[in-house]
């Protein structure tokens, strides 16, 4: 346990690095937000993963001008496996308010292939729905495409705090379980958001703790 402690320490200050770096010059990745400013936005997201088979950082950055997105991930469709993703946003809504984003990336490192995808979001009031899913085409090995999903049905009872619920499925590394699901809380602090989520909390064998650090600039 305390290994784990310590190693979670140290991941939670290279984020703190990466994302002074990413400050500097690259993007990052945050849920989609309505009422967005005109020119370029940015924010990066870096996660600590302690799955049973070994432990790594991802990381997600984005830059948004108007509807355009543009996307770079690490270590998110599997290990030692970058992309980049460009997307166009559509929102509306008043009471309900909703986003949706159809995007098209690139997957190359020890996986390659493209990968289509959407990222949506509906709100109403302090409850969200968050979700983002791609079908990876492997170019060198087509039984080895997959489909990859992330949601998020999250309540913001305050500007600070949101919880809730996530499943994934991914192939980043290995699980029995094909969909993985947990609970999830992020404490907000200005443009810092710092997450954490546990899949399989039921399930030692499988269980997957994640820290996240992110950052809008």
């Amino acid at each position: 346990m305390r290994g784990r402690l310590a190693r979670a320490a140290v991941a939670v200050a290279l984020l703190v690095s990466a994302l002074a770096c990413a400050a500097q010059g690259t993007a990052g990745a945050m849920p989609p937000q309505q009422g967005k400013a005109p020119g370029w936005e940015f924010a990066a997201t870096g996660y600590y993963y302690s799955p049973s088979n070994g432990d790594y950082l991802s990381v997600i950055a984005t830059a948004e001008r108007g509807p355009l997105l543009l996307e770079a991930r690490y270590n998110s469709e599997a290990l030692d496996t970058g992309s980049l993703f460009v997307g166009r946003q559509f929102s509306g809504g008043e009471a309900l308010t909703w986003e949706l984003t159809p995007i098209l990336g690139v997957v190359f490192g020890k996986t390659q292939g493209i990968a289509p995808g959407f990222k949506a979001t509906l709100a109403y009031g302090i409850v969200d729905f968050y979700v983002e899913s791609e079908y990876l085409r492997d170019s060198k090995v087509r039984e080895d495409s997959f489909t990859y999903a992330w949601s998020e049905l999250g309540v913001s009872p305050a500007k600070w705090l949101r919880f809730g619920i996530v499943a994934q499925r991914t192939r980043a590394y290995e699980s029995e379980r094909d969909i993985q699901r947990g609970p999830f809380a992020q404490l907000i602090a200005g443009k810092l958001t710092l997450g954490a989520y546990v899949f399989n909390p039921d399930d030692s064998a499988n269980r997957v703790a994640i820290v996240s650090l992110g950052a809008q600039f």
